[in-house]
């Protein structure tokens, strides 16, 4: 019995050791792309922001944000008929009259966005403003590449009725129930906006794109909460709509692949840093090479006063 308990530490070692084998993983370099975030609604401009993808590695400060934005390409867009090269205009030297829109592009308050040197591409003719069933081709050329993108313009869907209700304990705070009719047939995806009247900007829950998977064809009731970030209100009724407020709801539409983008994207955020979530490549709608997407949207707009 000694003999062996002496034996079997140098025999599973040498198992170990004749069992072991060097694994080397060649990891790729990183390799710069363009990042194209392209939008076109009914009767609104397109807008296109260009910047360049970062190394995981480099810093993620507000400086280095700025200066990934790529200035100087030339950006196109067709309908078909009409084809317009872009303006490049950027926040320092914004037109006047426009400090408001440029706000919301960017989602940052005037007052500090015209001290920053942010730059879109745009138009201001109305020829090119987006319209219902149109589809857009966008063209960049940028350091002697070129990428192009499609987008069309669907039908927007309008929700049947959207009220204020009191919730459970307050009389003065409560939440928004609404009806939609899906249509049949079709895959349809959504876009869910919100802001006060007076507000600048939309406000949007964390993930606001949905599509009708599971009620296609489906008329249901549902319940919406408030998204909008106000530090003046008590935590105790956050999530809820204040009486006497009037809100716009922006309830746009989009397409299938457009959404894909969009849902693998959040997908990706609520995920990150999880050694249990699936990976996942996030979807382009772009070819040659950039990453991001190109997208049009149908809003659909109601107004809510809640009483």
């Amino acid at each position: 019995m000694k003999k062996y308990f002496l034996f079997l530490p140098l025999i599973l070692l040498g198992f170990l050791t004749s069992c072991s084998k060097e694994v080397k993983i060649d990891i790729p370099g990183y390799v710069e792309q363009l990042v194209v975030d392209g939008s076109i609604q009914t009767d609104q401009p397109p807008i296109i922001l260009l910047s360049n993808s970062q190394d995981i590695y480099a810093p993620t400060n507000f400086e280095a944000y700025l200066n990934s934005f790529v200035s100087g390409a030339t950006v196109t867009i067709s309908d078909g008929t009409n084809t317009v090269v872009l303006d490049e205009i950027c926040t320092d030297n914004l037109p006047p009259g426009t400090e408001s829109f440029a706000a919301a592009v960017f989602g940052i308050p005037v007052d500090q966005l015209v001290t920053l040197h942010l730059c879109a591409y745009t138009t201001f003719n109305t020829a090119m403003w987006g319209q219902v069933g149109k589809t857009y081709t966008l063209t960049i050329t940028n350091d002697g590449k070129t990428y192009t993108s499609t987008t069309t313009i669907p039908q927007p869907t309008a929700l049947n009725s959207m009220v204020w209700h009191p919730a459970g304990g307050f009389l003065d705070y409560g939440y928004l129930t609404g009806q939609l009719s899906d249509p049949v047939n079709q895959v349809d995806s959504y876009k869910w906006e919100i802001k006060r009247i007076n507000d600048p900007i939309y406000s949007k829950p964390f993930n606001p794109f949905f599509n009708d998977q599971f009620f296609n064809g489906l008329t249901f009731d549902f319940e919406t909460q408030n998204p909008i970030e106000d530090p003046t209100i008590p935590s105790q009724y956050r999530g809820y709509f204040h009486l006497g407020d009037t809100l716009i709801l922006k309830m746009s539409k989009l397409g299938r692949k457009e959404y894909s983008f969009f849902d693998k994207k959040f997908n990706q955020i609520y995920s990150a840093g999880s050694p249990f979530a699936t990976p996942l490549n996030v979807p382009t709608n772009i070819t040659g090479g950039a990453m991001g997407v190109w997208v049009g949207y149908s809003p659909w707009y109601d107004t809510i006063i809640c009483q």
